[in-house]
C-alpha cells in the first residue's frame, strides 16, 4: 500500500511534534523567522543567479517580498510574547536537502535541483504549520499560522511550476520523486 504524501512529501511530520512545539513556542518562532530570512535570500541568490529567465525573476520578486514580510510579522509575534529573536541555528534538514543539488554540469540541471529543493522546504513548511493551525492552543498564532500555510503551498507551487517551464518537465517530475 503506498503511503499517503503531503505534497509531494513521502514522510509526514510526526504528529508528537506539534505538542513539542507547543511547549517551545519560543524556539518555534525564533527557527521561523530565520527560515522566512533564509527563504527571501535564497530567492534573491536565484535572482543573481540567473536574470535571464524573465518569469523566475518576476516571480521570485514577489515570492521574496512576502517571505521577508512573514519575516516581519514573525517577529511580532516574537515582540507580544516578550521574545527576543535570538540567533539562527544550523538546520541539518535543509543541508542534507542542499546536498542533492547537483554541482557542475548544465545550468538547468542546476536550476531544476534549487527550485526543486526549495519547492520542498516549502511543502515541509506547509505541513508544519498545517499541524500548528489545527492543534495549537493559542487562537491568534492558529490563525497565523493558517494563513502562512496557504502562502507556504502557494510557493511549493510557484518552485515546481518555474522548475517545469526552464527544464524539461519530464525529467522534473523523475527528480521530484524522493
Amino acid at each position: 500500500m503506498k503511503e499517503k504524501t503531503i505534497l509531494k512529501l513521502k514522510l509526514n511530520t510526526d504528529p508528537r511534534w506539534v505538542d513539542i512545539a507547543g511547549k517551545n513556542i519560543e524556539d518555534i518562532l525564533v527557527d521561523h523567522a530565520w527560515c522566512e530570512q533564509k527563504a527571501a535570500s535564497t530567492g534573491i541568490s536565484m535572482i543573481i543567479h540567473y536574470p535571464d529567465k524573465t518569469r523566475l525573476v518576476d516571480e521570485l520578486t514577489d515570492l521574496v517580498a512576502e517571505e521577508w514580510s512573514h519575516f516581519e510579522r514573525v517577529l511580532l509575534e516574537l515582540r507580544k510574547r516578550g521574545f527576543q529573536l535570538g540567533r539562527p541555528r544550523r538546520d541539518e534538514y535543509v543541508v542534507q536537502l542542499l546536498a542533492h543539488v547537483r554541482k557542475g554540469g548544465a545550468r538547468e540541471r542546476q536550476l531544476m535541483d534549487q527550485l526543486l529543493v526549495s519547492a520542498l522546504i516549502e511543502a515541509r513548511s506547509c505541513e508544519r504549520f498545517k499541524l500548528l493551525w489545527q492543534n495549537i492552543a493559542d487562537q491568534e498564532l492558529s490563525k497565523f499560522y493558517y494563513e502562512l500555510m496557504v502562502s507556504e503551498a502557494a510557493h511549493f507551487v510557484s518552485y515546481v511550476e518555474l522548475a517545469k517551464e526552464y527544464c524539461d518537465p519530464k525529467l522534473v517530475e523523475e527528480r521530484a520523486v524522493v
